[in-house]
């Protein structure tokens, strides 16, 4: 889905940023999968959030796959140039704008990322009702506003691949209203009361 904007839902994303971080502490590389990117705004919210949180060293491990079914065909190249308007870059504190965007080689009322953050996120075109995977062994898999649109027996079948995917251990965060269903309960455990984040079972 391509409705979305930077720092959106950061609630959720910094709970997983706190519980995540501790976990994946001295790992050389740590795999983030982001299902249902759109085009670009959360996996980058999510790449600076923890670039504040990790440090300059630790944070140079980080990978995360930024993946959508993207009709468009225009979310790779948003994606990889960075360059986001100012209307999109609203909600984003004024220090984070200071130290992760410029103006330079932006058009005006733009802003473009810089390569501490681009570099660390990957797009490619991908169709979760597949059920194939775009890897495996991920600390993180963040899905929110896609699970919504798809029916209930085809939300099971893609929260198990995101199961088989994840490393032991690893965790699994969606959307607030969006419930885990009973079915398969048993494959995650809810990490904080407040936010659908998880983490995963066997």
């Amino acid at each position: 889905m391509a409705f979305t904007f930077f720092f959106r839902d950061t609630h959720t994303i910094e709970h997983t940023v706190k519980y995540l971080v501790p976990e994946v502490a001295g790992r050389s590389r740590v795999r983030i999968w982001d299902a249902g990117c759109a085009y670009g705004p959360e996996p980058y919210t999510l790449a600076i959030i923890l670039a504040e949180n990790m440090g300059t060293f630790a944070f140079k491990n980080v990978y995360i796959d930024a993946t959508d079914i993207d009709e468009s065909g225009q979310f790779g190249n948003i994606i990889s140039q960075g360059i986001y308007s100012d209307e999109e870059l609203g909600r984003i504190p004024e220090d984070i704008m200071k130290k992760y965007f410029s103006d330079d080689g932006a058009p005006a009322g733009s802003s473009k990322l810089n390569s501490i953050i681009l570099d660390r996120v990957k797009y490619q075109k991908h169709n979760l009702l597949s059920l194939n995977p775009v890897g495996d062994g991920y600390s993180l898999i963040i899905c929110k506003n896609v699970l919504l649109h798809f029916q209930y027996a085809e939300r099971i079948e893609v929260i198990k691949m995101f199961h088989k995917s994840l490393s032991p251990g690893g965790f699994f965060a969606t959307e607030q209203t969006q419930k885990m269903p009973e079915e398969i309960s048993n494959l995650f455990e809810q990490v904080v009361s407040d936010a659908q984040l998880f983490r995963k079972i066997g």
